[in-house]
């Protein structure tokens, strides 16, 4: 019986982790300033992977990539061109955020730890990572939601390793679909224009 019930609850669940967008928490008013802007507070807040609290407007950064990440995905070795690109911009302002999440394929189903020592020892990862969010459905954090009112349907993340590139004040500039890799000239770009403004 137990069985039977999880077998009829289980494409339900699918279901609402598959939907692109949700609308805004009714118990989370935004504040008037960020309604001007179109990105509310909440929206640059997120918790590291080791717990700590982990504001984008708090990275003394010139730029932020956040990128989508999951450990089991056929781009997962783009770890490795993040901590490269990380490496090469650090220094001008650029931070790499990333936010293993779990929304397509089931792809990070690891905890927290696991996804730490994962990227710590396959690809040397030094830049901030996120605990695990949903960027998509109705759980979607924040910053998501935020990114697609500014910047449209390009900033919803489709699989993983999506990326939005923001100023240090948490704006969204804009979005890239996951076959964009690290090393692309115009994310590069990309990124030396925003760091030089």
């Amino acid at each position: 019986m137990r069985l039977a019930m999880l077998a009829l609850a289980t494409p339900v669940l699918l279901a609402a982790c598959s939907e692109a967008t949700a609308g805004p928490k009714e118990d989370a008013p935004t504040p008037p300033a960020a309604q001007e802007t179109g990105i509310a507070m909440s929206a640059t807040e997120f918790t590291s992977i080791d717990g700590k609290p982990l504001n984008l407007t708090g990275l003394n950064a010139k730029a932020i990539l956040v990128v989508n990440t999951a450990s089991r995905c056929g781009y997962t070795p783009q770890y490795a061109g993040l901590q490269e690109l990380y490496e090469a911009n650090k220094a001008d302002g650029l931070v790499i955020v990333g936010v293993p999440s779990n929304d397509f394929g089931g792809q990070e189903p690891g905890s927290e730890e696991d996804v730490k020592s994962f990227c710590e020892i396959n690809y040397g990862v030094t830049f901030p990572l996120t605990k695990k969010y949903a960027v998509t459905g109705p759980d979607q954090h924040p910053f998501y939601k935020a990114a697609v009112t500014t910047l449209g349907e390009p900033a919803q993340p489709k699989w993983n390793f999506h990326k939005i590139l923001v100023r240090a004040d948490g704006t969204p500039i804009k979005a890239y679909p996951s076959s964009v890799k690290p090393g692309d000239k115009a994310l590069a770009a990309d990124i030396e224009a925003a760091l030089g403004s």
